[in-house]
């Protein structure tokens, strides 16, 4: 095999992964690669950024002293080879990863391969969530290439006998400017040396107006091998001998097995049973017999402790005694109070929410003399890594994860349980177990969106504006709760955060798609709109101003420009929405027009404008899907997704139950993307999802003049709203 292909998407063979088992080991990468360019670069200045809850919704272990953050090699060829712990889960860095080292390096994107999320390769990281791929990451994976530019432009000067100032460089060639038969190729001045440098993220980068291939709308790597069904996942991976695994699950959360008769299931020739504390599995050598096996195993559990449903929860999250944290404040709310002439005060809800990814979580794991290598759908190889070795009790090193495709996370796929299930029952029975959770286990295990409550206080000057900002937001986390409006008088208060505290929530729950923010989007848009509404004011009028932040002005009136918007006052029965947000550095305005049926209660998504500026974009063609991507994956909370339950059991266990959202329901969308080459990269994969609740609810208002207060806005409660109205 080689490590490197022009046409594998992650640095395999040609078909897009590396072969099930035949990897090399870090020390056979570095003798294969013992000549060339090799560079290191040491990022210290993002350790803060990736700690906060919402950036970082696992702990790991920090980042080992003198580690390495980016890594990438160029051979005696001059194909370069990049290693990083990112993976690739649908957001498309396994494209604008190689597109920014192609830039800083001067080669085609056809010499650049990509090795991602396997921990016996690539350098440490802390996983892929946050939106910070390529806002955080993508200044070191540049720096990097710019080092590795720099060395190769003084190799050339000295080979050629110019000086760097004279010499140009272009896919892969250094020529001088002066005499063009005079060049030389970058795996020339590499050939038969070893090279290594370590640098920081100082590197000089390109300017926007040198740029080649960043901003070149280029199609994603992995689309082919994805549409035609050649890319591997983990539930893909096959080993010699190998056990597919059933697992015994509770009936509800909470519930406790009290005794487990697997006499049945030892009856069925080839069957393996394992039993330890905490898991009791059946495995076989076809994974029907293994699933059928598990269904004669006789099952007790202590029924769950919680007596909540999805009714009661929102009473039970309001009254939680948990400390409250500032989160913002200016002025004093007393005094802004007392200048307001009209009050109004909303409480908003949203329930829990799954992530519902189409790939469940999957491993194959292989423990065998003191070893263990786990293929695995994680979004956090290195935590998985740290979490098998905790299990098995090996020493981290002796682990090895590898991560293949991911079939979509959205913060789901942060936790590893499904790979220590794998390595606890391959090291149980001396054989590679593949563990591949069918959708109910899915649903069951997942860490939902948590269900939230958000208070909010607030009141109107003589002058139409808003006189104070009082704002509670209980177990969403304060992500995106900023105010955006200039309110002299303001608090944000955040009690609790999206993973907890422990024993709040009647179920696991953690971070789902941009955490909190599509929560705390949904009340302040919401409430931002009846106070325009209330001030008889047009809403994008109102919003301005109440605006200082030249970005978001600037946003919200290309919004207003693009979809031709003619002022009014809400409810102008139009079923014309606004909103506007702010989500990892990025900024973003929406504007939807929607139509509610009165006798059925439902709601249809005509036609939806998105307008986002994200600072330098890497490659416009990978955001915009992710725009819209995020836009359709936001009609599923907006409108229909929820998971019903009561005393820990789930209603909701399969697609047949739980309302995504289809094909029919997906509006006409436009998306734009403004320039805005000058500034940094900012995140591009979460910020578009938060708007959709609170567009669609502040249009169903105006189409109606029905105040929709809670999340998913269903037909049932769309039809209370209008009886509460009437």
């Amino acid at each position: 095999m080689t490590l490197r292909s022009k046409q594998g998407p992650q640095g395999g063979p040609a078909s897009g992964k590396w072969a099930d088992a035949d990897l090399p080991t870090r020390r056979e990468f570095l003798r294969r690669f013992g000549t060339g360019l090799l560079v290191w670069v040491v990022l210290r200045d993002t350790a803060g950024a990736e700690e906060s809850e919402a950036a970082h919704p696992v702990k790991v272990r920090p980042k080992p002293e003198g580690d390495f953050n980016a890594f990438l090699s160029i051979g005696e060829d001059g194909h370069v080879t990049c290693f990083t712990g990112k993976i690739e889960m649908g957001q498309g860095p396994v494209t604008s990863l190689p597109q920014m080292l192609a830039e800083e390096l001067d080669v085609s994107m056809d010499d650049v391969s990509i090795v991602m999320g396997d921990t016996e390769l690539c350098p440490f990281d802390q996983g892929t969530w946050g939106s910070m791929t390529t806002s955080v990451f993508g200044k070191v994976w540049r720096a990097a290439a710019a080092e590795a530019r720099a060395v190769l432009m003084d190799l050339a000067a000295a080979s050629l006998q110019v000086p760097v100032s004279q010499l140009t460089a272009r896919d892969g060639v250094v020529t001088d400017s002066k005499d063009a038969t005079r060049k030389v190729t970058y795996g020339q001045l590499t050939q038969g040396r070893r090279i290594e440098r370590r640098v920081s993220v100082n590197s000089d980068l390109k300017a926007p107006g040198q740029f080649r291939v960043i901003g070149k709308p280029l199609l994603r790597r992995d689309s082919r091998d994805k549409v035609t069904g050649k890319a591997k996942y983990a539930g893909d991976m096959r080993l010699p001998g190998m056990l597919y695994a059933s697992i015994l699950r509770p009936p509800a959360s909470g519930a406790t097995l009290r005794s487990a008769d697997t006499s049945a299931a030892r009856k069925i020739d080839g069957v393996v049973v394992v039993e330890q504390p905490g898991l009791v599995a059946v495995l076989h050598e076809l994974p029907d017999v293994a699933a059928d096996a598990l269904g004669k195993v006789k099952a007790e559990f202590e029924p769950s402790p919680s007596r909540l449903d999805d009714k009661t929860i929102y009473a039970h999250l309001q009254k939680a005694e948990v400390e409250p944290r500032i989160s913002t404040q200016g002025g004093d709310i007393s005094t802004g109070a007392a200048r307001a002439v009209r009050r109004h005060d909303a409480t908003y809800l949203g329930g829990y929410v799954a992530h519902a990814a189409m790939e469940t979580h999957a491993a194959l794991a292989h423990v065998e003399g003191g070893k263990a290598t786990v293929w695995a759908s994680t979004q956090n190889p290195f935590g998985a890594r740290e979490e098998i070795a905790n299990e098995l009790g090996l020493p981290i090193p002796s682990v090895r994860v590898i991560t293949p495709f991911v079939g979509g996370g959205f913060g789901g796929k942060s936790f590893n349980l499904q790979a220590v299930e794998a390595a606890r029952l391959s090291k149980a029975t001396g054989r590679p177990v593949q563990v591949m959770w069918t959708r109910e286990e899915e649903f069951f295990n997942d860490t939902f969106r948590p269900a939230s409550v958000i208070n909010i206080k607030s009141g109107l000057d003589a002058d139409g504006r808003i006189a104070f900002w009082d704002y509670e937001v209980r177990f969403a986390g304060d992500r995106a709760s900023e105010r955006l409006y200039d309110i002299p008088d303001h608090r944000t208060l955040a009690v609790g955060g999206f993973s907890g505290p422990p024993g709040i929530h009647p179920f696991q729950v953690g971070a789902w798609r941009a955490p909190g923010s599509s929560n705390n989007a949904f009340a302040r848009e919401s409430h931002v709109d009846q106070l325009a509404s209330i001030a008889g004011i047009d809403p994008i009028e109102f919003r301005l101003r109440q605006l200082k932040d030249a970005r978001m002005e600037r946003v919200l009136k290309a919004a207003a420009e693009k979809w031709g918007w003619t002022p009014g006052k809400s409810p102008s029965r139009r079923g014309l929405g606004i909103a506007c947000g702010a989500d990892a550095g990025s900024y973003v305005a929406a504007i939807a027009e929607v139509g509610v049926e009165p006798k059925s209660g439902i709601i249809t998504v005509k036609r939806v404008l998105w307008v986002q500026e994200m600072g330098l974009v890497i490659n416009p063609a990978g955001a915009k899907i992710q725009m819209e991507g995020g836009i359709t994956m936001g009609l599923g909370y907006a409108l229909s997704e929820e998971m019903h339950f009561k005393d820990g059991v789930l209603r909701e266990t399969n697609f047949d139950t739980y309302g995504l959202p289809r094909f029919s329901q997906v509006p006409r969308i436009e998306t734009v993307i403004l320039d805005a080459g000058d500034s940094p990269s900012y995140g591009g994969g979460e910020p578009a999802i938060i708007l959709t609740g609170a567009v669609i609810a502040n249009a169903v208002h105006d189409a109606t003049g029905v105040r929709l207060l809670e999340l998913p806005m269903s037909p049932d409660r769309v039809l209370a709203a209008i009886a509460a109205k009437a």
